[in-house]
C-alpha cells in the first residue's frame, strides 16, 4: 500500500507541474498587452517600461517561469496586477465560500441522484424512467448559464420569490443569514450535477443487476429490498467515486459561470474578472489550486475504490 501511494504521490506531482508548465505558456501566449490593459490605452512607453520591468514581464518566457516556480516553493503565489494584493490572500478570502458552495451542491445531488439512478435502474425502460431520463438529458445537455438565467428570469423577474444576487457577506454565517440569496446558486449547480450523476448511477445499477451473484442471494430467499442495499449499491456506487474524483474541473467551470451570473464573490468569479483584465498572477494561482484539487480528488477516488473492492486494492498494491 505504501509504495502504491508513493507512485501515486509522484504521479500527482508530475500532473502538477505539467499543468504549471502548460497553463504558463498558454496564458502568456493571450494576445494584447498586460500593461496596456492595466495601465490603460493611453499610456506611454515609459509607464508601459516601468511595468513590465516591475513585474518581470520584460525578461524571456523561462525566466518568468523560473521565477513563479520559485515563489510558489516558497508559498508565493505573486500578487494581483489589478487589485494590488497577494493572491494567496485573495485565495484564503474567497476559497472558503467556493468550498461551501461546490460542497454543500454536490452533496445534495448525490442525495437525490443516487436514489434516483438506483429507482430508474429497477424500473428501466418504464414510464418513470423515460420521463426522469428525458429530464435528466435536457438539464445535462443545457447550458449552465441559460440554466440559471431562466431561474433568474423566472424566480426574480416575474414572481419575485427570491433575490437575483447572492450572499455578498465575506464569512459565513453572513451568507447564511442571507440564505434565499443561496438558493439559486445552489439549485443550478446542484442539478447540473444531478443530471450527469443519475446517468452513471443508474447505467452501474443496471450493469449490477445482471450480475449472477445476485442469482444466488435471490435464491437464497434475501428480499429484494436487501439485495438492492447490501449488494447492489455498493458495487454501483464504485463508478460514482471515480466520477467525483474527475468531476472538480467541470464543477469550477460551472462555478465561475454560477458566480459570475449571480455576482458570487469567490473564486470562480474572481478568476473571471482576472481573466478579462489579463491578470496574471491570480490565473496562474486558479489553475494551479484547480489541478491540485482535481489531483487530491483523483487520488482519493483512487484509495475509496481500493477500500470498497478488494480486488482492485489487491491489483493496484
Amino acid at each position: 500500500m505504501t509504495g502504491y501511494l508513493i507512485r501515486r504521490v509522484g504521479q500527482a506531482i508530475g500532473v502538477v507541474i505539467g499543468v504549471m508548465i502548460l497553463t504558463f505558456i498558454m496564458i502568456h501566449m493571450e494576445p494584447g498587452s498586460v500593461a496596456r490593459s492595466m495601465l490603460g490605452i493611453r499610456a506611454t512607453a515609459s509607464r508601459v517600461a516601468i511595468f513590465n520591468a516591475t513585474y518581470g514581464l520584460d525578461q524571456p518566457l523561462y525566466k518568468q517561469f523560473y521565477t513563479y516556480l520559485v515563489q510558489v516553493l516558497h508559498g508565493n503565489l505573486g500578487s494581483s496586477y489589478q487589485l494590488q494584493q497577494p493572491v494567496s490572500t485573495l485565495f484564503a478570502q474567497r476559497l472558503p465560500r467556493d468550498v461551501f458552495l461546490l460542497g454543500t451542491s454536490t452533496v445534495f445531488a448525490l442525495i437525490i441522484a443516487v436514489p434516483l439512478g438506483v429507482y430508474q435502474a429497477v424500473k428501466r425502460n418504464g414510464i418513470g424512467d423515460n420521463l426522469l431520463s428525458g429530464v435528466t438529458f435536457t438539464l445535462y445537455s443545457m447550458p449552465t448559464f441559460f440554466f440559471a438565467i431562466l431561474l433568474v428570469s423566472l424566480f426574480c423577474v416575474q414572481v419575485h420569490w427570491l433575490p437575483p444576487l447572492a450572499p455578498q457577506s465575506t464569512s459565513l454565517s453572513g451568507m447564511l443569514a442571507d440564505w434565499k440569496a443561496l438558493i439559486l446558486p445552489e439549485v443550478v449547480l446542484t442539478m447540473t450535477s444531478i443530471a450527469g450523476f443519475s446517468r452513471y448511477m443508474r447505467s452501474s445499477v443496471v450493469d449490477t443487476l445482471a450480475q449472477d451473484y445476485l442469482r444466488v442471494c435471490r435464491a437464497k430467499g434475501l428480499r429484494e429490498r436487501l439485495v438492492l442495499w447490501r449488494h447492489v449499491l455498493r458495487n454501483s456506487f464504485l463508478p460514482i467515486i471515480t466520477i467525483l474524483g474527475l468531476s472538480v474541473p467541470g464543477l469550477v467551470g460551472g462555478a465561475i459561470i454560477v458566480e459570475d451570473i449571480f455576482s458570487y464573490q469567490g473564486m470562480g468569479l474572481l478568476f473571471f474578472q482576472a481573466a478579462l483584465s489579463h491578470d496574471f498572477p491570480i490565473l496562474l494561482g486558479t489553475t494551479l489550486i484547480t489541478g491540485i484539487a482535481t489531483v487530491i480528488g483523483n487520488l482519493a477516488a483512487d484509495i475509496a475504490y481500493g477500500i470498497l473492492d478488494p480486488r482492485v486494492r489487491h491489483v493496484g498494491y
